[in-house]
């Protein structure tokens, strides 16, 4: 996934500081050994000498040159080290230590990201999607078919809790598997508390931790943003304007939950839209009927849903509830 102007430019300044911590350290470092070590200096200065010396004569035809630099360079820090460890100090104190030592705090290895980059990447993806910290618990790890009984008949699909729950399990790992080819979108809809702001959660851990971005926001939160860019214009909006129509997954969590109004609904269009023609995936859940959808949004945005999303129902007892009496019974 190809990282936005401002996240790359982001990750980049923090490896910018931290190699100007590890170049003040070494510094630091220096200044305190050349303290007690005077004569370091005066190595230090030799070895600048000595290379000056021998590049001269290397571009004067001396093919020799270079194998005698070594020699002096090495004799030389051979002598440096001596009087660091005489001195009491590590014999690599005068290096420069990098968080990273295989891309020295570059966040590349030649041409290819480091593994530490890879990972600032997925840092980065955890802090912007507004998730980071409830994944630990919310995750298909802790996702559990119990919740669903298969004796919870819904009245309108003709199914059960279970058979419903099971269809949603399977596309979901199949929207993650295809995550790359596919670019789907999917409608959680049903009843309060029957876990479809946890699938989404699940779903978005999996994708960021492929190296894909992912933005969560409560329908509240999105249409607010969409608001603030449209009347502020500040820096602020810009960006979280920019993560809604570039991330690679946009969750909408509890849509009818928000203040309908004119602009909420010709901004979900614009949006949703937006994010089909480029490629983008969408999760949208809600407590709405898909006929309640049709009317609250208009038939042109539900025509959108219907035809690039794949529209998934749960239905069951609140989870909520069932957690809190199975705490009871066992306490």
């Amino acid at each position: 996934m190809p990282l936005t102007n401002s996240q790359y430019n982001a990750l980049m300044r923090v490896y910018e500081e931290k190699r100007a911590k590890s170049r003040d350290l070494a510094n630091l470092h220096y200044e305190h050994a050349c303290q007690k070590v005077p004569e370091l200096a005066s190595i230090d200065a030799s070895i600048s000498s000595a290379s000056l010396d021998q590049a001269k004569k290397l571009l004067a035809g001396d093919d020799t040159a270079l194998t005698s630099l070594k020699e002096d360079i090495r004799s030389l820090s051979d002598r440096r080290r001596r009087l660091l460890s005489d001195a009491g100090f590590p014999e690599d104190y005068l290096e420069q230590h990098f968080e990273c030592p295989d891309c020295q705090d570059t966040g590349y290895v030649g041409t290819k990201k480091c593994h530490c980059f890879l990972k600032a990447i997925i840092d980065l993806f955890y802090t912007q999607s507004n998730l980071k910290g409830l994944l630990e618990q919310e995750n298909f790890e802790h996702f559990n078919f119990d919740y669903y009984s298969s004796n919870y008949r819904d009245r309108l699909s003709g199914q059960n809790s279970r058979e419903l729950a099971t269809r949603a399990y399977q596309e979901c790992m199949n929207f993650i598997h295809n995550f790359d080819t596919e670019h789907g979108n999917l409608l959680l809809f049903g009843n309060t508390g029957i876990g479809k702001t946890f699938l989404s959660h699940c779903i978005a851990k999996e994708v960021m931790d492929s190296l894909h971005s992912v933005l969560y926001l409560t329908a509240s939160e999105f249409f607010d943003a969409l608001l603030e860019k449209a009347l502020t214009r500040n820096d602020e909006s810009c960006l979280l304007y920019e993560q809604i129509h570039q991330c690679d997954l946009l969750i909408i969590d509890d849509l009818g939950t928000e203040r309908n109004t004119d602009f909420v609904v010709s901004q979900l269009f614009v949006c949703l839209n937006d994010r089909i023609l480029n490629r983008k995936s969408t999760i949208i859940s809600t407590n709405l009927t898909l006929e309640e959808i049709k009317t609250n949004y208009t038939e042109r945005t539900f025509s959108r849903i219907s035809n690039h999303y794949k529209i998934l129902r749960l239905a069951g007892d609140d989870i909520r509830i069932q957690k809190k009496l199975m705490y009871r019974e066992e306490h």
